[in-house]
């Protein structure tokens, strides 16, 4: 035991005069998790930063699990246990966005691993994008309207702007919008996101949005209309690194590659050119009519990029959910793909970068499957087999490994866990880092970046903690859990004396004694094997053998193996105190005694449940039967039976079986020894008992943990078939899992699947401390199953918890640290790379516009102007200053939806003079003019009314001012006050005319020049329909 338990046991004892409830308070226990290792349950999102070169999975619960180099790990838990909707690394800045389903942006501190802020956004939230910078982040909504945040990295906060693009402006069909769209994707224009950022709708609207312009530069709407069919938007990315096409999926398995405008084009370039379709993929989702989930591009220098696809989940799907398209020139005639068949339905996947110290790149794809199992491909090797297939050779395929604890080949199915033992202590220069390189990396891509596998294993003599794995291939290993990377120790796979190979049988119990090296394994098919382990091996490093060869074999820690068969699939070992003796219980109801020297079976007993069979536990008491001292052996079963039996012949003392009224299931017992001193002594303890010197009288009793209550019963009485009970406590929610601390036993430990805790005192079962840990939660959002749950306790309080081949959970319950390296081994950021790399910004990108990549315009101006230039590059803090200006202002000071109602009710109204409103272009607020989104014939139309009407009243107007003038030329000075007096009311009303006359005729001059920009643009886009036109029918055929 530690120190600090030793000092938590002597407190406890001098405690038990002032009576139970003073044993063990409140101040001394803090039950927690420790530390998480390996993929969380319930997982639902993935996403990567690739500078920092940190992985995180959030889940269904709330939760979110951090991985950083060097095998560093992170667990983070928000208030809420909501699922995630959009998780977004702000790249190499130490931030993380999460996007709950109740519209909370979460705002995380990656180097303190902490919540900094929550911004409680007011609509669904449909679309959720940062900018590469991370200054700025934009909101797309079921509305359809885009907002504008900013993210204030020195205070982790967000801060809305006051800029925003309304779907009215920005969706291009005025006259169509409907209530149900939604802003699905908002994509900044690769090396021009400070300038340009591309919006997809549901209904499949693609719009450029000019950010300085406010205003769209650029739609698809006339193309979207001509080819549009019940489907929706469900995914989209860029598919090129400067940003001049966009891969866009649908709810009825099209996949669509569309050319976008250059960002270098001028505006008047941008203008004239539409976005446009390129070319279908046709890879098997159409057919089955099955939605396209997630579409994510990487780049290969163009000879060699890609498209990954996800389809959505459907188990009669006869097509490959997940595939790899290669996209170069000749995609359009001929389509090279992969197809990948994981285990079990995708739900989301990730590409992520992996270097060693020598800079050595290694990519990845990711997979999370539904389970929350992560499987993994080698990227280079699918960019080869696409490569290949393009020649005549058969290329092999991408192999997927499943990511699961590297604690050995096969599953850990029993555990035991040493802690405070004796060892050498740690030298003063050993760091992480060095201990890192000799852990077991948890993900296939980092163990290909060591330098091959672990050579050497960790000496016992260095391991202050340890802890004993069974496996179900028959393995046994041994780990240094002195820090949460657990080292390997050793590995025992010998069988006999002459058979070294393993057997393939799951071990189902363990037992080791470490002062006396003596490890005693059953398993599924009754074998008993007792190993003596050689001393030297436990011996400090300048005496004992290394045991750098122990990964081939065992021979060189095993001095000698005995074995022994017995019936049935051992469930619990024990033995006394000398090792003399060893008891076995099988699944199967018998109980044997064996003689280890021999080793010889004593005797077998055969014990009948009343419920079922199977003996979870025994042990080995002297207690005082009729006045005699006996040796007997008390045995529980799997019902909550308990027997007592002579220990030398085997014989039942009493007919009479203890149990529980209610029948249920048995998960520990423990023999308690408590003394008692003055009168502070239970009502149920006899009183004859106690003596006349007032001397300390030793009771005993009998813990017993169901998954349903707790008792304590007196063991005098439970020897003689009298169920006595002195305590009990009835729990609120299953438990699965009961353990005491503490030597004598000081407190029980109690796990419960609502992912509670708590912290009971001995023997009178008060409550001491509770508290929950959500990764310990059963429930829909996390489906765990008790029969996957591995939990090995320590007399020191601590826990190690395993679940299947997934995780595993360190819980401490008292306030000693029992492990080291803890903060280095949860610092998943790397703050020198922060400060050394800065800012990120968009490296400069030479794009060629040649082949079928090019758009189907085929204006040959704007083809020439866009030919073989330079994609621009834009200074980071330069456009983010421009950008804090803009975004810090109102680009639109009414309500546009009002307005754009307003100009299309007055369209057929009979027009008069004082109806011609004409802002001028100074006094109108940044923003796209309402009028560009009306239907540009209805404009045409419009336009030349107002001309019309104009010339009629112009006229008149003019024939009236200059009567005046003549008039009042001829008059005298003495007649001006006369006129005035009889046509100065006229007058008035005549100059104003005028002046409102002459101003609205410039600016319908200005009209005019656009209406006529506007008519040319029609042509041109009437060309562009027939090019559609003819891409439809190509497609069709």
């Amino acid at each position: 035991m530690s120190v600090f338990v030793k000092k938590l046991v002597e407190k406890a004892s001098m405690k038990k005069h002032s009576g139970f409830s003073d044993s063990l308070r409140p101040d001394d226990v803090d039950p927690r998790l420790f530390f998480h290792y390996g993929i969380p349950s319930g997982a639902v999102l993935v996403a990567h930063d690739s500078v920092q070169q940190i992985l995180a999975i959030s889940t269904k619960d709330g939760q979110i699990k951090l991985f950083g180099k060097d095998g560093a790990q992170a667990l983070l838990e928000s208030s809420e246990t909501l699922p995630s909707k959009f998780l977004v690394f702000i790249e190499n800045q130490g931030i993380l966005l999460n996007v709950n389903v109740n519209n909370q942006i979460e705002v995380w501190d990656l180097d303190n691993k902490c919540l900094s802020s929550v911004h409680h956004f007011g609509k669904e939230i449909t679309s959720f994008t940062a900018m590469r910078n991370g200054a700025y982040m934009y909101i797309g909504d079921s509305s359809g309207n885009v907002s504008i945040l900013r993210l204030h990295k020195e205070t982790f906060s967000i801060e809305p702007m006051k800029y925003h693009i309304p779907l009215l402006v920005s969706y291009g069909k005025t006259s169509e919008v409907g209530s149900d769209i939604a802003a699905k994707h908002v994509l900044p224009q690769p090396t021009s996101e400070s300038k340009r950022v591309l919006i997809i709708y549901s209904d499949g609207v693609i719009t450029l949005w000019g950010i300085r312009e406010s205003k769209a530069v650029s739609t698809n709407s006339g193309v979207s209309t001509m080819l549009q069919e019940a489907k929706k938007v469900t995914a989209a990315c860029w598919a090129c690194s400067g940003g001049t096409k966009v891969v866009v999926g649908y709810s009825n398995g099209d996949i669509i590659l569309w050319s976008v405008p250059c960002p270098a084009d001028s505006d008047a370039e941008q203008a004239a050119s539409q976005i446009t379709p390129l070319y279908k993929l046709n890879i098997g989702y159409k057919a089955e009519k099955i939605p396209i989930v997630k579409l994510k591009w990487a780049d290969a220098d163009g000879k060699s990029s890609r498209l990954y696809v996800l389809g959505s989940s459907s188990d009669s799907s006869s097509t490959s959910l997940l595939q790899v398209v290669l996209l170069n020139e000749q995609t359009e005639t001929r389509t090279v793909k992969l197809g990948l068949h994981p285990r079990e339905p995708v739900v989301d996947f990730e590409i992520t970068t992996s270097s060693d110290q020598n800079k050595h790149r290694r990519d990845s794809l990711l997979l999370l499957g539904r389970s929350s199992h992560v499987y993994t491909y080698d990227d280079s090797l699918i960019e080869r087999y696409l490569a290949q297939s393009q020649s005549k050779s058969s290329p092999s395929l991408p192999k997927e490994v499943m990511v699961k604890l590297p604690y050995g080949d096969s599953s850990i199915t029993v555990a035991q866990f040493v802690t405070s033992i004796p060892c050498i202590p740690s030298s003063a220069d050993e760091d992480f880092s060095m201990l890192a390189k000799d852990s077991l990396p948890l993900f296939p891509f980092e163990r290909s970046l060591k330098d091959g596998s672990n050579s050497t294993f960790t000496p016992f003599s260095k391991a202050k903690n340890l802890l004993i794995t069974g496996h179900s291939s028959g393995a046994i290993n041994f780990w240094d859990a002195s820090c949460p990377l657990l080292l390997p120790v050793a590995s025992i796979t010998q069988q006999s004396d002459n058979d070294l190979f393993l057997s393939g049988i799951a071990l189902t119990a363990l037992h080791f004694y470490y002062e006396s090296h003596v490890l005693v394994s059953g398993d599924q098919s009754g074998t008993v094997r007792i190993f003596t382990l050689k001393s030297e091996t436990f011996a400090a490093p300048s005496t004992f053998l290394s045991l750098g060869n122990s990964r081939k074999g065992s021979s060189n820690i095993i001095r000698r193996v005995k074995v022994v068969k017995v019936n049935g699939a051992i469930l619990s070992i024990t033995t006394t105190g000398n090792l003399k003796q060893l008891a076995v219980g099988s699944d199967q109801g018998y109980v044997y005694l064996i003689d280890p020297e021999g080793p010889v079976v004593l005797y077998e007993k055969h014990i009948a449940g009343e419920f079922c069979t199977g003996n979870i536990s025994m042990h080995f008491e002297t207690c005082s039967f009729h006045g005699f001292e006996k040796d007997v052996i008390i045995v529980a079963t799997k019902d909550s039976s308990i027997f007592t039996l002579e220990k030398d012949t085997g014989n039942t003392l009493s007919s009479d079986v203890v149990r529980p009224n209610t029948p249920s299931k048995a998960l520990f017992t423990r023999v308690l020894d408590c003394s008692y001193r003055g009168s502070s002594v239970p009502d149920a303890i006899d009183g004859n008992s106690i003596r006349s010197d007032n001397s300390t009288p030793k009771q005993s009793f009998m813990l017993l943990c169901t998954d349903k209550s707790a008792y304590v019963f007196s063991l005098s009485h439970l020897v003689q078939g009298v169920k006595k009970v002195m305590y009990k406590k009835k729990f609120s929610s299953p438990c699965y899992s009961a353990s005491t601390f503490g030597s004598p036993d000081a407190g029980l430990i109690l796990l419960f699947t609502s992912g509670k805790i708590e912290i009971r005192s001995l023997p009178e079962l008060s409550l001491v401390k509770q508290s929950s840990v959500r990764a310990l939660t059963f429930s829909t959002l996390r489906p765990l199953s008790v029969s996957d749950i591995v939990v090995s306790s320590s007399l020191d309080g601590e826990l190690i918890i395993i679940n299947g081949d997934q995780e595993l959970l360190f819980v401490s319950t008292l306030l000693h640290e029992a492990y080291r390296f803890v903060e280095s081994a949860s610092t998943v950021l790397k703050k020198d790379l922060v400060n050394a790399q800065g800012l990120i910004c968009s490296p400069p990108v030479k794009e060629k516009k040649k082949g079928i990549f090019a758009s189907v315009i085929k204006d040959s101006k704007s083809a020439k102007a866009r030919n073989g230039h330079e994609v621009e590059t834009e200074d980071c803090r330069q456009s983010i200053e421009e950008l804090s200006t803009i975004f810090s202002t109102s680009n639109f000071s009414m309500d546009v939806e009002s307005e754009e109602k307003k100009v299309m009710n007055e369209e057929n109204e009979d027009l008069d003079i004082d109806d011609i409103e004409i802002d001028d272009a100074k006094e109108k607020p940044r923003g796209y003019p309402v009028i560009a989104g009306l239907n540009r014939q209805n404009i045409t139309n419009r336009f030349q009314a107002i001309k019309g009407k104009l010339k009629n009243t112009k006229a008149k107007t003019e024939k009236v001012a200059v009567n005046e003038v003549e008039e009042e030329e001829e008059k005298t000075g003495a007649a001006v006050d006369q006129i005035k007096k009889k046509y100065g009311h006229a007058s008035s009303e005549s100059g104003a005319a005028k002046r409102k006359l002459s101003e609205n005729l410039k600016k319908l001059q200005g009209i005019s020049l656009k209406t006529t920009e506007m008519q040319d643009t029609a042509r041109s886009f009437s060309s562009m329909a027939k090019e559609v036109l003819r891409f439809a029918e190509n497609d069709n055929n």
